[in-house]
């Protein structure tokens, strides 16, 4: 059987510090099915709690006062990360930001790797912002500090 790990391993905790893509699997408050997301703003908090933000507009933020359950996907570090744990609601709209976003932690209860027997990532996804280069790097740099400061 293999080992049960409940935090996040050094080398996914450094991969965590900065902006990531992630896949956040939530329950759906209306419909009960499995519901998913990307995201982005999101960072390892400490090596058992990630920490992200979402529009306040968002299903996510129904869907976890519901059901806490997430399960938080990251594809990097070498493999894919299958991140269980339950979400909690830090504050409802983040302070110096610029339109109202949700942060929320997930307490880790268990950090599984999800890749298939015999291979590795060699390249982590990557993506772009497609509006304003310099706006979006602002809103980033305002999103961040005001999740670090909740």
């Amino acid at each position: 059987m293999a080992e049960i790990i409940t935090a996040l391993p050094e080398q996914l905790f450094a991969a965590l510090q900065k902006e990531s893509f992630a896949l956040l699997s939530t329950i759906d408050f209306e419909s009960g099915a499995p519901n998913m997301n990307a995201i982005s703003w999101v960072y390892a908090k400490d090596p058992g709690t990630i920490r992200f933000a979402v529009d306040q507009r968002s299903r996510i933020v129904n869907n976890i006062k519901q059901n806490p359950q997430v399960n938080l996907t990251f594809i990097g570090a070498g493999s894919v990360h299958a991140i269980y744990g339950s979400g909690r609601l830090v504050i409802e709209a983040l302070e110096e930001v610029p339109f109202k976003l949700a942060c929320f932690d997930i307490d880790i209860s268990v950090v599984r790797d999800a890749m298939f027997y015999g291979a590795r990532i060699s390249i982590a996804p990557e993506y772009e912002k497609t509006y304003d280069k310099r706006a979006a790097e602002k809103l980033d740099t305002q999103v961040f500090a005001a999740m670090k400061k909740a």
